[in-house]
């Protein structure tokens, strides 16, 4: 295997699903553009420090960049992907009782997207106590219409935190059902930078075991919204 050429199939796939251009790349990761495209190609060498900066930038480990989870180099966040209206694609479900708070999202976000989410969300968590609220995250079906996962592009990654920083106020624990690996390394990172990061477990595997882990979380056997997927 030649670890270059690898590295460079691995960021042009995670960048198209992370919906980001390689100027966005670049700048996130303080390399030129033209520095990118070579290592995307496999003509240019980057050198260990390089590869770390845009394992950063992508959100992910260096060791998750030569993992054998894989996606095609289709860039998500394209029109098409935003054809259903995001109130259609948006659930949510309080248990006052178990006081569970629950929410899904099927398909991409966009900033106002989060934004919305994020007020809606709020005006419920605020009725209750610091650290009060358990919630649950799916985030199973955030795929984009070729039917393979995505994750949060830049934008949504920054209101995410912003968001977060307000949820974390209210939550007692944050279990987060993700569609991938690539979810599961982001969620980590995006949650370290909001703060919330002690409270939440991202859940990667079969979709069995990822309910069932959440469920055992908050001490509940079933939820209305949060259904295994079959």
């Amino acid at each position: 295997m030649n670890i270059q050429v690898e590295f460079g199939k691995r960021v042009k796939e995670l960048r198209a699903r992370s919906g980001m251009s390689q100027e966005v790349l670049g700048s996130l990761s303080g390399l030129d553009r033209s520095y990118i495209s070579g290592v995307e190609r496999g003509t240019r060498n980057a050198t260990l420090v390089s590869m770390n900066r845009i394992a950063e930038a992508l959100n992910v480990s260096l060791g998750y960049m030569f993992s054998n989870e894989r996606f095609s180099a289709i860039p998500a966040y394209s029109q098409k992907d935003f054809a259903i209206p995001f109130l259609e694609r948006f659930k949510y479900q309080l248990d006052p009782e178990k006081k569970v708070l629950a929410f899904q999202v099927t398909g991409l976000l966009t900033g106002p997207d989060v934004d919305y989410m994020c007020a809606k969300l709020m005006g419920i968590c605020t009725a209750y106590e610091r650290d009060e609220l358990n919630i649950i995250v799916d985030h199973r079906d955030m795929k984009a219409s070729d039917g393979e996962p995505v994750v949060y592009s830049p934008e949504v990654s920054d209101r995410a935190v912003v968001f977060q920083q307000e949820l974390i106020k209210y939550s007692k624990q944050v279990a987060v059902l993700c569609n991938s690996q690539f979810m599961q390394q982001q969620m980590d990172h995006v949650t370290r930078i909001s703060g919330i990061h002690d409270k939440t477990i991202p859940l990667f595997g079969a979709d069995k075991d990822m309910v069932g882990t959440a469920f055992q979380m908050f001490d509940i056997n079933d939820n209305e919204l949060i259904k295994t997927i079959v």
